[in-house]
């Protein structure tokens, strides 16, 4: 008698256990306009930040070599420096922009080195093919000017884009925080054989 008793005191416990449980539904996908308009808001926030910075993890490789380190990105008034550090190898770079255009890269063998065009000067420095001038745009969420295709998720954030031969995919975001709409946790850029992975730890914009 006891037994039967325990058994049907269970049953009444799991029936409760499920009849309690709500059902989930997913979320409805943000239309396209919708999107559109939070991305030009974003666009208009951000273009309206004269400083900001990012502290983050990256990888990059050209499909023969790669490295990876944790990277700093400081920009300001339309003038940059980025700077790596490999805390395996112990080596680190930096790359700033020049005010009278173009940009210099130190911290390589033979001293530092300029040239008019960033992303070919670390390329000849380095051989690794990073587009630096796109990126400043890419890894805040935006779309440089003339991309080719842009793909939003259900969220109704930027997911995906096609620009200057190069895909970029968004795979997480941060909520909006000091100042800032939300912005890039996670992406990664590729063209060809060349890829850029990118962590962000943190954005501030002071």
């Amino acid at each position: 008698m006891h037994a039967r008793m325990r058994l049907a005191a269970l049953l009444l416990l799991l029936l409760a256990a499920c009849t309690s449980t709500p059902t989930r539904t997913p979320a409805a996908a943000v239309p396209a306009a919708e999107a559109e308009r939070q991305q030009a808001q974003r666009r208009e926030v951000l273009e309206g930040i004269a400083a900001w910075s990012l502290q983050a993890r990256v990888a990059i490789s050209n499909g023969q070599k790669g490295g990876s380190g944790r990277l700093e990105w400081n920009w300001q008034d339309g003038q940059y420096r980025i700077s790596l550090g490999a805390p395996v190898t112990r080596q680190s770079w930096s790359l700033s922009s020049l005010p009278g255009g173009g940009a210099v890269l130190e911290g390589i063998d033979g001293g530092p080195r300029q040239g008019g065009d960033a992303s070919l000067l670390l390329r000849e420095a380095t051989g690794w093919e990073v587009p630096v001038q796109e990126l400043a745009w890419w890894v805040r969420g935006l779309e440089t000017p003339g991309a080719d295709a842009i793909e939003y998720g259900a969220d109704g954030r930027l997911q995906r884009m096609r620009a200057a031969g190069w895909n970029i995919e968004y795979q997480e975001w941060m909520p909006p925080a000091g100042g800032l709409p939300a912005m890039p946790r996670r992406m990664q850029a590729e063209r060809g054989e060349a890829r850029v992975r990118l962590v962000v730890d943190g954005w501030s914009a002071p």
